[in-house]
């Protein structure tokens, strides 16, 4: 399969190419930049879902169940979910894939799991590609399901059209979420595993730190909680409908397109980053900078001064390779 024809490939909706392009976004190859390029144009339809919350809090089967339910609805789904780094190989684990085997052979679902390779807000970096190439291919509905870090999980809110935050009884201080900043992002709170012991309490604590956060107009989305048990599959279309009320009320409230720039801004920012830091890995290696770096060791200049004749050879180096 040629780099040329994978454009076309994902657009038809050929599996293989997306999973070899999305192969190409996780290792960060430059060759994967010009096909996303071309798919930009073809992108901006699907809803995106994003799933948070604690380890342990069901998630991955939570999320399996959603997608049935849509599916039922005769809406297509992708699916991100995003492991945790193996310290051994450097990629992701699968495990939720392995889980959500039941929509191997069903040609309206596609699932891919990535990597998190150290970055601490829950997702990966190459997410936000993987979306655009989901989007592409003409999945109405893309789901992430987040690693499950807890404090530093708030990235999502910058990706989903929609962030649900799951929660489950039990473990330790009841309104987990609470204490990471995750109550400020939710638009729905699902308490799962509502069979066990202290479902009520968190409930009423969770309506009442919602209460808390701020005032809310008649007009104005006031996320509700939920309840499910994702073992046994209860709650989970009542979930799917409210996920489908919320869309439906960014949409008549002229939000959509607020998220839309918060989405693209996030995306440019990262691909931005992400370039910078590619050459500075490159300057770092040249003879000039071994000079600086002396010069600090010395303790002849500071990092700051360093820093800024990083900067400095940073700039000509990309001045050098543009006008070459």
């Amino acid at each position: 399969m040629r780099d040329a024809d994978l454009t076309q490939l994902v657009l038809d909706g050929n599996i293989r190419a997306a999973g070899r392009l999305m192969r190409k976004v996780d290792d960060d190859l430059d060759s994967a930049r010009p096909i996303l390029s071309e798919l930009f144009a073809h992108t901006g339809k699907a809803r995106i879902i994003g799933v948070t919350g604690n380890p342990g809090a069901g998630k991955s089967t939570l999320v399996n169940h959603l997608i049935s339910s849509f599916r039922a609805l005769d809406m297509t789904v992708g699916c991100i979910a995003v492991d945790p780094t193996s310290p051994f190989s450097g990629g992701a684990i699968l495990g939720d894939r392995v889980r959500m085997q039941q929509h191997a052979l069903d040609r309206g679902v596609f699932i891919r799991s990535v990597a998190t390779r150290g970055n601490l807000g829950g997702i990966s970096r190459s997410t936000p590609a993987i979306v655009q190439v989901l989007d592409a291919m003409g999945f109405d509905i893309i789901i992430i399901e987040t690693v499950g870090v807890g404090q530093d999980e708030i990235d999502i809110v910058r990706l989903a059209d929609t962030s649900v935050v799951v929660t489950v009884p039990g473990l330790g201080d009841d309104v987990q979420a609470s204490k990471a900043g995750i109550m400020e992002i939710g638009d729905l709170f699902v308490i799962n595993k509502a069979d066990r012991n202290g479902f009520k309490r968190l409930r009423r604590e969770l309506r009442t730190m919602i209460e808390m956060g701020e005032q809310f107009g008649p007009d104005d989305w006031k996320p509700p909680v939920l309840e499910t048990i994702a073992l046994q599959k209860e709650g989970i279309d009542e979930l799917r409908d409210t996920i489908l009320a919320h869309l439906s009320w960014l949409d008549e409230h002229g939000e959509s397109a607020q998220i839309e720039q918060q989405r693209l801004n996030h995306y440019i920012h990262l691909v931005a980053t992400g370039q910078l830091e590619k050459m500075i890995a490159r300057v770092m290696k040249d003879p000039a900078w071994s000079g600086a770096l002396e010069d600090v060791k010395a303790r002849a200049a500071t990092p700051y001064d360093a820093a800024a004749t990083l900067v400095e050879l940073v700039i000509a180096s990309a001045a050098d390779r543009q006008s070459s």
